[in-house]
């Protein structure tokens, strides 16, 4: 009897058991599988490989609109791979199209100052930050496997924090890395830095897309640079310049700036990259020519309508964009668009009143002022702009053709 009871407990115990995984798996299966068909939907194959005899794609240029030309600069084929191990093998695809960049100044011994940059081509050009370069005497581009060659400083342009550069001499397995497209990024996708903080080179960080559209001041010219990226993967000192990639192995913005409260610049998790269709547009104008020609409006302080704003003028809604003051002279003044005219006090402030209030861009509604310093960025001086506009409580038409942004821009805003 007492056998029979101890077989019986077992064989319940077994049950039991296998009854356990049986639920635990129900649980957990369909989580895993959730997740992998989520990973595969948002960011595809994690992998990159160089085809082999492949060569990249020419430049493209418009004649009023310059852009490269998707995958310009060395094609990656995507394989898939499992998770593990994806990053490592991102990095060791990626990291040769890399670069390290050391600038000496009045002919110094020492390197002045480092930074980051990306092989753009089989010519050698390599994309960085402008303020990396800036005035520099000697520049010195280090690859991947530490061999080092000087470098020309070909094109810059102070707006976008772009400059360009042409190395002497390539060495053996440095690619150049493709170019993807930064209004397909969102808020959330997972993205990795590659660049020389501190001079360490070759530093790989990963984080997230913190936020898209952002406009980030060029840090030497009043005007900001549009569509820039904000992100959490670790930007320090020595990044500037270098790739931001999306896990498809693209470079989808160059690392420029953080965002810092302390006396030592360090990454706080808030750094933002200018967008590649930025260089998609600039890059190779400062190829062919050196230098970049940004379009122009011609309006200082323009504001988006907030609920001060709408208060003070009697507006209907908090959309659009207003428009504080007038350059004489510029585009915005020779179409009939006016700035304030007097100010009113809400809850204790000053609030400028009278100004037109920017509502459409080519029939397009515009919400804010980051949308309105787009639509200008990514139009040519020459073109035209229809705007529909609210004054006095009436809309009205008005066509702005734009001009190229004046050399001396101290008094100048947009």
């Amino acid at each position: 009897m007492n056998r029979k009871l101890v077989l019986a407990g077992g064989i319940g115990c077994t049950l039991l058991l296998l009854l356990a995984v049986v639920l635990v798996a129900a649980l957990f299966v369909p989580f895993r599988a959730f997740r992998t068909s989520q990973a595969q939907t948002n960011t595809g194959p994690v992998a990159v490989q160089t085809t082999a005899n492949q060569s990249p794609e020419a430049i493209v240029t418009q004649e009023a609109i310059p852009t490269l030309s998707a995958g310009i600069g060395g094609m990656l084929e995507m394989t898939s791979s499992s998770t593990d191990g994806s990053l490592t093998n991102l990095y060791n695809q990626l990291n040769p199209g890399v670069v390290n960049i050391q600038v000496f100044i009045n002919q110094g011994l020492g390197a002045q100052g480092a930074g980051s940059g990306f092989i753009l081509d089989d010519s050698g050009h390599i994309v960085t930050n402008n303020h990396v370069v800036a005035d520099a005497d000697t520049v010195t581009v280090i690859f991947y496997n530490g061999f080092e060659s000087s470098a020309q400083v070909i094109g810059v342009d102070d707006d976008s924090d772009l400059a360009v550069l042409q190395v002497e001499q390539m060495t053996d397995g440095a690619h150049p890395l493709p170019l993807g497209d930064s209004t397909q990024l969102e808020a959330g996708q997972w993205v990795v830095a590659i660049g020389n903080p501190f001079s360490l080179g070759g530093s790989i960080t990963l984080g997230i897309v913190s936020a898209v559209d952002r406009s980030i001041p060029s840090g030497v010219t009043p005007f900001a640079i549009p569509q820039a990226i904000q992100t959490d993967a670790a930007i320090n000192p020595g990044n500037s310049g270098g790739p931001l990639l999306n896990l498809n192995g693209e470079v989808v913005g160059v690392n420029a700036q953080i965002r810092t409260t302390s006396s030592v610049p360090a990454n706080s998790g808030v750094g933002f990259a200018v967008p590649v269709n930025v260089v998609r547009r600039v890059v190779p104008v400062l190829i062919d020519q050196g230098s970049y020609q940004w379009p122009w409006l011609g309006v200082n302080q323009p504001a988006s309508v907030n609920l001060l704003l709408a208060q003070a003028n009697d507006l209907p809604t908090q959309q659009g964009v207003y428009i504080h003051q007038v350059v004489p002279d510029g585009p915005a003044a020779r179409a009939g668009l006016q700035g304030s005219s007097g100010s009113t006090a809400v809850n204790g402030l000053d609030i400028p009143t009278g100004g037109d209030v920017i509502l459409q861009v080519n029939g397009e509604p515009l919400n804010n002022l980051d949308e309105l310093l787009e639509a200008i960025a990514f139009s040519s001086p020459g073109d035209n702009l229809a705007l529909t506009v609210l004054r006095n409580g009436q809309q009205q038409e008005v066509t702005v053709t734009l001009d190229a942004r004046p050399q001396n821009f101290e008094q100048f805003q947009q």
